[in-house]
């Protein structure tokens, strides 16, 4: 991970500066810890619901990464943090196949990995395709329902 937060930093250092102000302030502020500045500020902005903030910021990881041992790992959070968008948008079935490829890529990885407890996540997948699905995209979960938060382990 420390390596892939160099490789961000030289490489996608003109990229965070055309960020919103805000956003770039959020991933800054992160910088210098254990985890990626741009790992840390997806949790940031999907816990804020800033679900398309949150794809951005980890895409700069994931652009870097998409071959390594983590390529999977950030994609399937991107296409996570793409679902919510999709609901924010009231696209349901679109977030159902994003939800489903989320499930695809994170099921590649141990229940715990980058401290983050992979099989919970898998779990709030199915609960919200399961909300989808049980109405046959009739309802939107993300109207009757409060969104998730994502946190790391200690």
């Amino acid at each position: 991970m420390r390596q892939v937060c160099a490789l961000v930093s030289a490489c996608y250092s003109d990229r965070v500066s055309k960020k919103s102000g805000k956003i770039a302030a959020r991933i800054a502020s992160f910088q210098g810890r254990e985890l990626a500045a741009h790992y840390l500020g997806f949790f940031d902005c999907f816990n804020d619901q800033l679900f398309y903030e949150a794809h951005e910021v980890l895409e700069e990881i994931w652009l870097v990464d998409r071959l390594g041992p983590n390529g999977d790992f950030f994609k399937g959070l991107i296409q996570l943090a793409g679902a919510f968008v999709h609901l924010q948008k009231e696209r349901l079935r679109p977030a159902a196949a994003l939800f489903n490829l989320a499930r695809a890529n994170l099921s590649k990885y141990p229940t715990t990995h980058e401290r983050l407890d992979v099989a919970a996540v898998l779990k709030l997948i199915e609960a919200w395709l399961g909300w989808l699905e049980g109405e046959a995209f009739a309802f939107n979960p993300l109207r009757q329902r409060a969104a998730p938060t994502l946190g790391l382990l200690e």
